[in-house]
């Protein structure tokens, strides 16, 4: 089986010749990346984005940090700049992407439709909305899906398989917000992506980060096929693999907060190993990944390798 073939078998539970992931050089990857340029949804180190939004870096990290927000109140709506996701020059990175992908699993990057909520209007902001405007908020959140559901139609047409985007719901043991209000606001607007996304043949991927397992099978029902989490720990492994293993599958590096910074490289190898027998299934439902940014999550050079090598060896042959 090619990479694409692999990746799309253990997404669809269907069996593959082994485990598919995405590690570092001299490891390797299954999966290819194809964006925007520029994205609406760049997140600058620094500067000021397409919104208006102002961003600083917050140190060592890749990331940036929103410092002030261009609509601070909802009377300012007419005067906010919205990127328009259809200029074409936009779109120039897709030509050629799949030749560029190859035999790889290509993933077109999509919009936030939480993140980038709060990073126009503000996260205190969009918390009081809720309750106080939440018809203001939804038309906000309403354009993030149309821009979604435009870029949906543009990387179909370019034979991309999966489609994915960022929001990172959870605090460390809970939701960021009550579930009754995710499910009331948020929960049918990814519906209408993802049911769009599997309408058009791709495959449906989410970052999400924190404790999310309120709003996990409600995201299974909607249609979500990947959900990529940087975190286990905090929410419990077995726990996720006794309630929604076999139902979604999981992709994901040990755990970037605990046992990737603190553990010893044997038992950094035991997590690969208790990940995907307690996550996966024979049939598919595990990603192997690694995270992006080691020098801002404080990972050690031979704990990534300690990791790469341990999933390169579960994944061929696959152990069970």
């Amino acid at each position: 089986m090619t990479p694409r073939e692999i990746v799309r078998r253990t997404i669809r539970f269907e069996g593959a010749d082994r485990m598919p992931y995405s590690l570092p050089q001299p490891y390797g990857t299954d999966i290819a990346w194809i964006g925007m340029t520029p994205s609406p949804d760049a997140r600058p180190r620094q500067g000021i984005d397409e919104w208006g939004a102002v961003w600083a870096n917050i140190g060592v990290s890749n990331l940036g940090e929103v410092k002030d927000v261009p609509l601070k109140d909802w009377a300012d709506w007419d005067a906010l700049t919205i990127p328009d996701i259809r200029e074409p020059h936009r779109w120039e990175s897709l030509d050629g992407a799949r030749e560029v992908a190859g035999d790889k699993f290509l993933i077109g990057s999509g919009i936030s439709l939480y993140e980038r909520t709060h990073f126009v209007r503000g996260l205190e902001n969009v918390w009081m909305d809720i309750y106080l405007a939440p018809e203001k908020l939804g038309r906000l959140i309403d354009v993030l899906v149309e821009m979604n559901l435009y870029a949906i139609e543009r990387y179909a047409a370019a034979d991309v398989d999966g489609f994915m985007f960022c929001d990172d719901w959870g605090l460390q043991h809970r939701l960021m917000i009550s579930p009754a209000s995710w499910r009331k606001i948020w929960k049918p607007r990814y519906e209408r992506v993802y049911r769009a996304a599997h309408a058009a043949g791709l495959l449906t991927l989410l970052h999400s980060c924190g404790d999310i397992t309120q709003i996990m099978d409600d995201l299974i029902e909607i249609g979500l096929d990947v959900i990529q989490m940087d975190q286990q720990e905090n929410m419990g492994v077995e726990l996720l693999g006794e309630r929604f293993g076999g139902r979604i599958t999981f992709w994901c590096p040990v755990d970037i907060q605990q046992t990737m910074v603190r553990g010893t490289l044997d038992e950094i190898r035991a997590y690969c190993r208790k990940l995907v027998q307690t996550l996966g299934r024979p049939e598919g439902g595990f990603i192997a990944q690694w995270y992006g940014d080691p020098v801002g999550a404080g990972h050690r050079a031979e704990a990534i390798e300690a990791m790469s090598e341990e999933f390169v060896r579960l994944s061929t042959p696959r152990e069970w």
